[in-house]
């Protein structure tokens, strides 16, 4: 059995509790007056375009004041969101990761893999996560428009609707009402099948037939239906929908992409940190490379899907649809570009090489790389329909990945507590201990 270390659980809660004084200052310090903003243009302009602003002496002087007016509005509603958009990114980063984990220990089940059996239990581990991940997204979602000021999705604001005729015409799918059901039944669905399978997961370990185990199968299959519909309907809403203009009929599968690699990198850092502390001594370097393996593959999954939609979009030209790349190539060039080198180039070229792969700290290394990548790809999805160009990252930012982090860690490493680590009557676990590739 695994114990969570005084030192693990202090270090978690010492995340949690600087995230939220780090989120806490960020919120406080988002609201600005329309005066401050307007200091802060003149600040970024120079002086001469101050005086411009503050006294226009054109003919029109009264229409270019209410200009000024209206953009120093705009700008001041971007900064309130930075630190809704900064809470929501982590939040939704690390809830991802717990839902990619689920999805692919499903597909181990429903596969009849031999080889993954002895890693079962570190992937049920990560995927306690979901639940509550999950339910804060959604509460995170729900309260930027009822709390706040509609601070991530515009189609929450009757205003903005009222005088929008595109997202008039999508309001029988985008309502609070039909956002907040579909969200619920998503994550009842996803937590059902992960408390159903870690019953039965448990269960087979004492059980004297595989009755457990043909369950867990056929739920699992019946999982994977489930989640294909569900888990693109989640990415259209909680992330596609804060730009309502814009769609993509690839969108669902790229999230898919950066939500499995995501999460199995996870599961080879999990792996790798229980066997260094002594646990976990049936995984061998067999499982690792298998593992890296699935890391460099969806790495390149993840790169086909981002170069067809990117490449489709840029070549047709289309304005309603090529306006979400040229607004992320001008404002977010760096954060953009630089995604695609931490989340192809890196994976690429370090696990290429299958003895790499075989190797604990270069696993790790990697892993870092494209965790960083995929928070930043999430990063770009969410910042610029929101915050526009007052993006950095900064105190929320930061706070907000501690907080999501901490709150990770104590709850995936408490579900590891509460079962052997070993899946010890699973029909192909002696097959799984002896796996060598």
């Amino acid at each position: 059995m695994y114990t969570f270390s005084n030192k693990l659980k202090t270090f978690s809660i010492i995340l949690v509790v600087l995230g939220f004084l780090g989120v806490g200052y960020g919120f406080m310090t988002s609201h600005k007056s329309l005066d401050e903003v307007k200091i802060i243009l003149a600040e970024e302009h120079g002086s001469d375009h101050a005086e411009e602003t503050t006294t226009v002496t054109s003919i029109d002087e009264h229409t270019e004041a209410q200009k000024a007016d209206e953009h120093a509005k705009h700008v001041q509603h971007q900064i309130a969101n930075r630190p809704w958009s900064a809470l929501y990114v982590s939040a939704f980063f690390f809830m991802m990761i717990a839902l990619g984990v689920l999805a692919f220990y499903a597909i181990q089940i429903a596969s009849q893999a031999g080889w993954s059996p002895v890693l079962f239990r570190v992937m049920e581990g990560i995927t306690a996560y979901l639940l509550p991940g999950a339910l804060i997204v959604l509460g995170i979602a729900v309260a930027s428009g009822t709390i706040g000021h509609y601070n991530l999705f515009v189609w929450m604001d009757p205003e903005v609707v009222e005088h929008d005729k595109l997202i008039q015409n999508k309001s029988g799918f985008l309502n609070m009402t039909g956002f907040i059901i579909r969200g619920l039944i998503f994550i009842g669905g996803w937590s059902l099948y992960r408390y159903f399978a870690r019953k039965f997961s448990i269960a087979q370990d004492t059980a004297e037939d595989n009755r457990n185990f043909k369950k867990l199968f056929r739920i699992s299959a019946a999982f994977l239906v489930f989640y294909i519909y569900t888990s693109s309907m989640m990415s259209w809403d909680w992330i596609m929908s804060v730009d309502p203009h814009w769609f993509s009929t690839l969108f669902g599968w790229y999230v898919f992409a950066s939500m499995i690699v995501s999460g199995i990198t996870v599961i080879a850092l999990l792996a790798i940190f229980l066997k260094a502390k002594g646990y976990l001594e049936f995984v061998n370097d067999s499982h690792l490379h298998d593992l890296a393996k699935y890391m460099f593959g969806f790495s390149i999954f993840w790169t086909y899907l981002w170069f067809s939609q990117f490449m489709l979009i840029w070549y047709a030209n289309i304005p309603e649809e090529v306006t979400y790349f040229v607004t992320r190539i001008e404002d977010y060039n760096l954060p953009f570009f630089g995604m695609l080198i931490l989340n192809f180039i890196f994976p690429f070229l370090l696990l290429m090489n299958s003895d790499f792969k075989r190797v604990p700290w270069f696993i790790v290394l990697t892993g870092i790389i494209v965790l960083l990548g995929h928070y930043i790809d999430i990063f770009n999805m969410i910042m610029p329909a929101t915050v526009g160009d007052r993006w950095y990252i900064g105190i929320p930012e930061i706070s907000s990945v501690l907080l999501f982090a901490g709150l990770f860690l104590f709850i995936v490493f408490i579900a590891l507590t509460k079962a052997p680590l070993l899946a010890k009557r699973n029909p192909f676990i002696k097959e799984s201990e002896n796996f060598h590739y």
